[in-house]
């Protein structure tokens, strides 16, 4: 675990949620974040309508149902501690697959709302390859996003595939972070594929859901 998630935070004494294939019999692995109100539960449910055979379903479960209390856009200490709690749970997360024999490439990212700006933090911050990355109606959380808090010389997440999927007219997410996620995302060598969708509102439609569960069959495939 990296160090700066080795610390105790609101969400370490949640639960992890699973579904899908049992996580011993699982070839791969899906980290779910729910959104800020959600339920780990909840968002295992998304996660059945793009589930395969092989692929185990892991939720963290935010305490009190939130990840952190202000908005992602908020300068990032006054969604402390949270957003580190936060982070940290999804490492955990991904160290259970990893523990049950699936490698990181294997693992895949996927978050709604607060849970999708979490899930594209901790890529950023822990550049490798993972089995991919899917945002929700999400981006990087800050303030500011600044290429260089990233991109180091040695940030490289090997083509990682990478969807970015979110309304132009999101209440809770203005589409130039959406665009600022994909330009880091991109520097730092990931696949990237971004769809804005006109007035679609804060939610997650099917043409997105189509597009997750493809990216979940390769990772069994």
């Amino acid at each position: 675990m990296d160090a700066e998630y080795d610390v105790d935070g609101p969400h370490q004494d949640q639960p992890l949620v699973t579904g899908g294939t049992a996580l011993e019999d699982a070839s791969a692995a899906i980290v779910l974040t729910h959104g800020r109100g959600a339920t780990a539960r909840s968002i295992v449910q998304m996660g059945e309508e793009v589930h395969r055979d092989g692929v185990a379903l892991l939720a963290p479960q935010a305490a009190r149902n939130t990840w952190y209390p202000n908005s992602f856009l908020a300068p990032v200490e006054r969604n402390e501690p949270g957003r580190t709690s936060g982070l940290r749970a999804i490492s955990a997360a991904i160290e259970r697959a990893n523990d049950a024999g699936i490698p990181a490439e294997r693992v895949m990212l996927v978050g709604f709302s607060q849970g999708a700006c979490l899930a594209s933090e901790f890529v950023a911050r822990n550049p490798r390859r993972y089995g991919g990355l899917a945002a929700l109606s999400g981006g990087l959380i800050g303030e500011s996003v600044d290429l260089d808090d990233y991109a180091t010389t040695d940030a490289d997440l090997e083509e990682t595939p990478v969807f970015l999927g979110c309304s132009d007219v999101d209440p809770h997410i203005p589409e130039e972070r959406v665009h600022e996620t994909a330009d880091v995302l991109e520097a730092m060598n990931a696949d990237v594929t971004k769809r804005l969708y006109e007035g679609m509102g804060h939610g997650v439609n099917e043409d997105e859901l189509e597009f997750v569960s493809g990216m979940v069959a390769a990772l069994v495939d």
